[in-house]
C-alpha cells in the first residue's frame, strides 16, 4: 500500500476524567456534611468521523481521443473573424504559388486555409500560378504543385496563370503612368537602396529618384522603349510613384516592371518586360473577384501597397488579411538549400522521405488527411508557428493509430525450429487487422514447424528483466494457441550471431487446453512456401536528417549538421502474408485525395500498416515485382532522446 492509499487513523472518543471534587463519605460518627452535588462530567467530545481512504484512481481505458472537428479552424479564431469582417455571399479565394520549386510542409497550411475557407463557406478557390519570372520556372513544378493540391483533397475552381493577364496588366501600367502614378527609372541597384535609406537595417535619409518627376509622357515613351528592346536588363525599371514619407517600406516607390531576356513557357518571346509580384498580385486578385486574399504575415506590410495600387488604377479592391505561416524546426525548407542537398547527393532526390517537401512526405507514406489534421490541430492565428518535428510526428502517429491495419514485421529475423512438431505441420492462425476496429476484418497466416522471430526477442543468457525468449523460458507467439519454450540455439562461429533457436511447442499431451499463460507474446512469421510465407523485404528506417533543432546555426552551416545515421537499412526483413490483402485493399485510409482511387490502382505509398511493436510503414516506389521495399513513416512511439 503506497502513501496515496494509507488510511488516516480514526480519532477515538475521549475517556471522561474522574472528578477531583467528589469525596468518599465520612464514617467517624460526625454528621456527614451534605454531599456536594457532583458536577456532571463534560460530555465527551464527539468522535471525528474517520476519513475514508482515498479512492484509488482507476486507469483510464485506452480509448482514443475523439478526433478534432476537421472544420474547427474555420469556426473559431482568426478565420472566423476574417469572415465576419467581410461575410460575402460568394466567397472566392486563391492559392497563388510561384512555379519555381516543390511545395513543402509550410505550403500545406496555405492550401488548407485558402481551399478549406472557400469550401467551408460554399465558395470557390482558384489555383493561380504566379508565373511572372520565366528565369526560374519549370514545367515539372507546375505539374507537381497541381498534383499535391489534388492529393490533399482539393480541386481548384479554375487553374489560372498570372501570364493570362499580361496584356491587361500592361494596359493598367500605361494607365498608371498617364495618371502620373508611375515613372521609368534608370538607377542602379545601389542607388535605389540609397534612396530608401541605405542597406537593410541602415537609417539614412530617404530621397526621391532623380527620374521621379519626369513628365508622364516621357515615362510612357521610355516604358514602351523598354518593351521594344531598347534597354537591357537592369538598365530601366517602371516604378510606382507611391509615398516616400510613409514609414512603410512597401510604399517607397516599388518596382512594377523589369526587363528579362528570357522566353516565357506560355507566352514565348512576346514579352521582354515582366510585371513584379507587387504589381501583379493585387491586380490579378481583382480580375478574379477574390473576396478574401489570405496570405502569410510576411505580406502584412504589403497590404498598404496592395490597396494603394487597386485604388490608383481604379479597380475593385479585394480584402487582404494575413495569418502566421507554419515553420518546421530541425530541417531546412529553402529551395536553394534543398537543391544543394539533392545536387550533392546527401539525399536521393526532392522526394527523399527525410525531406519535408510534400512529394517527400507523400513518398514517406504520410496520409494527406494526417497533414490536414495536423494543420487543423495547430489552428490559425497571426503568430508564426514554429513546430518541432517530434510534434509533427506525434500528430501523424495519432492519425495512423486509428486508420491503418496491423501486420507482423521482423526487421532482423532468426529461425525458431519447433522440434516436436512434424515437418509438414501447418495450422491456420486467424489474426485481426485491427484489435480495436472489427470493420478492418481478419486474415489467416500459417503456423509451421519453423517460424521466424526478431533477433531482439531472443537472448542467449536470460535475466529477470527480460520477458521474451531465452533458453529454458517460454514465450507466446501472437494468437498461436500454446506457447513455445527455447531449448537450445545455434551460432555462426565467424560472426558470433545466433542463426537458429530450437524450441518445444507446449501443447498439453492430454489434449486439454489448460496451460500456464506466458508473460509476453511476440510477433512471428511462419515458413511455408505453399503460402508464399515469409515475404522478404528491405526496410528503410528514417531518422532526422539533421542533428540539431536549428541546422542553419550549426558551425560551418547546415551541411555540417547532417546526421550520418539518418537512414538505416534492414535488407533481410520479413513480413507476414497479410501484406497481400493490404495491397489489394489500398489505399489505407481512403481519405482526402486518395479516397476516389480505384482498388489496385493506388500508389505504393498508400499501402500503409502498423508493424506490430516496430512502427508505421508504407511500401516505397522502389518496390517492383516480388521486391518489397518499406519506408518507416513514424516510430511506434516517440524515440528516446528526442525533444518533446
Amino acid at each position: 500500500m503506497d502513501g496515496n492509499d494509507r488510511l488516516e487513523p480514526a480519532v477515538l472518543p475521549e475517556r471522561p476524567k474522574k472528578d477531583a471534587d467528589v469525596t468518599e463519605p465520612q464514617t467517624n460518627g460526625e454528621k456527614p456534611k451534605p454531599e456536594k452535588t457532583p458536577k456532571k462530567p463534560k460530555a465527551p467530545k464527539a468522535a471525528k468521523e474517520p476519513k475514508p481512504p482515498p479512492v484509488k484512481k482507476e486507469k483510464t481505458p485506452n480509448i482514443p481521443a475523439a478526433p478534432i472537428d476537421p472544420e474547427s479552424m474555420f469556426k473559431e479564431g482568426f478565420l472566423k473573424s476574417v469572415y465576419n469582417e467581410k461575410s460575402s455571399e460568394k466567397v472566392v479565394t486563391r492559392f497563388p504559388p510561384e512555379p519555381n520549386g516543390f511545395l513543402h510542409i509550410g505550403h500545406s497550411k496555405a492550401i488548407a486555409i485558402n481551399f478549406g475557407f472557400a469550401r467551408y463557406h460554399n465558395g470557390v478557390c482558384y489555383l493561380r500560378f504566379d508565373d511572372t519570372n520565366p528565369e526560374a520556372e519549370e514545367e515539372k513544378y507546375f505539374t507537381a504543385i497541381e498534383d499535391m493540391i489534388q492529393w490533399l483533397g482539393f480541386t481548384p475552381y479554375k487553374v489560372t496563370y498570372s501570364s493570362d493577364n499580361f496584356d491587361k496588366l500592361y494596359e493598367l501600367a500605361e494607365f498608371l503612368i498617364k495618371k502620373d502614378g508611375a515613372y521609368v527609372c534608370h538607377c542602379t541597384d545601389t542607388e535605389i537602396k540609397l534612396q530608401k535609406g541605405g542597406e537593410k537595417g541602415a537609417a539614412g535619409p530617404r530621397y526621391a529618384c532623380p527620374h521621379r518627376d519626369r513628365p508622364p509622357e516621357e515615362s510612357l515613351t521610355e516604358f514602351r522603349a523598354m518593351k521594344g528592346g531598347k534597354y537591357k536588363p537592369r538598365e530601366a525599371f517602371l516604378r510606382m510613384k507611391q509615398d516616400l514619407t510613409d514609414g512603410n517600406p512597401q510604399m517607397w516607390d516599388l518596382a512594377a516592371y523589369r526587363i528579362l531576356e528570357k522566353s516565357h513557357h506560355r507566352t514565348g518571346d512576346k514579352w521582354r518586360i515582366y510585371p513584379t509580384y507587387d504589381f501583379t498580385h493585387c491586380l490579378c486578385d481583382s480580375f478574379e473577384d477574390i473576396s478574401h486574399s489570405l496570405c502569410t504575415t510576411e505580406f502584412q506590410l504589403s497590404r498598404v501597397s496592395y490597396e494603394w495600387l487597386c485604388d490608383a488604377v481604379e479597380i475593385y479592391k479585394p480584402m487582404q488579411r494575413e495569418y502566421g505561416r507554419l515553420n518546421l524546426t530541425g530541417t531546412v525548407l529553402s529551395k536553394r538549400k534543398l537543391l544543394k542537398l539533392v545536387d550533392d547527393r546527401h539525399v536521393r532526390g526532392w522526394d527523399d522521405p527525410r525531406l519535408y517537401t510534400l512529394i517527400a512526405l507523400r513518398r514517406r507514406g504520410i496520409p494527406p488527411g494526417a497533414i490536414l489534421s495536423f494543420v487543423n490541430e495547430l489552428g490559425v492565428s497571426t503568430a508564426l508557428t514554429n513546430i518541432q518535428i517530434v510534434r509533427f510526428e506525434q500528430s501523424i502517429r495519432r492519425y495512423l493509430e486509428q486508420t491503418v491495419p496491423r501486420l507482423m514485421l521482423l526487421l532482423d529475423p532468426i529461425a525458431v525450429i519447433i522440434d516436436n512438431l512434424p515437418d509438414d505441420y501447418v495450422e491456420d492462425i486467424e489474426l485481426p487487422f485491427s484489435p480495436k476496429d472489427p470493420s478492418f476484418g481478419n486474415h489467416t497466416v500459417p503456423f509451421t514447424k519453423t517460424v521466424y522471430i526478431d533477433r531482439t526477442d531472443f537472448r542467449e543468457v536470460d535475466s529477470k528483466d527480460f520477458f521474451r525468449l531465452a533458453p529454458g523460458k517460454s514465450v507466446g507467439l501472437l494468437k498461436v494457441p500454446f506457447p513455445i519454450k527455447a531449448t537450445s540455439f545455434e551460432k555462426d562461429e565467424a560472426t558470433g550471431l545466433v542463426t537458429a533457436v530450437h524450441a518445444q511447442y507446449e501443447k498439453p499431451e492430454d489434449g486439454s487446453t489448460a496451460f500456464k499463460k506466458p508473460k509476453t507474446y511476440i510477433q512471428w512469421v511462419g515458413s511455408s512456401p505453399a503460402h508464399s510465407s515469409p515475404i522478404k523485404a528491405e526496410v528503410r528506417i528514417f531518422n532526422p536528417l539533421f542533428r540539431s533543432e536549428n541546422p542553419d546555426a550549426a558551425e560551418g552551416g547546415y551541411l555540417n549538421d547532417i546526421n550520418p545515421n539518418s537512414e538505416e537499412i534492414y535488407p533481410n526483413a520479413m513480413i507476414e502474408t497479410g501484406l497481400g490483402e493490404i495491397k489489394q485493399r489500398a489505399p489505407w485510409p481512403e481519405e482526402e485525395g486518395e479516397k476516389d482511387v480505384k482498388k489496385g490502382e493506388a500508389g505504393w505509398e498508400t499501402v500503409r500498416f502498423q508493424g506490430l511493436r516496430v512502427g508505421y510503414f508504407c511500401m516505397d516506389r522502389d518496390s517492383e515485382g516480388e521486391k518489397v521495399v518499406l519506408n518507416r513513416i513514424v516510430s511506434l512511439k516517440e524515440d528516446s532522446g528526442k525533444g518533446s
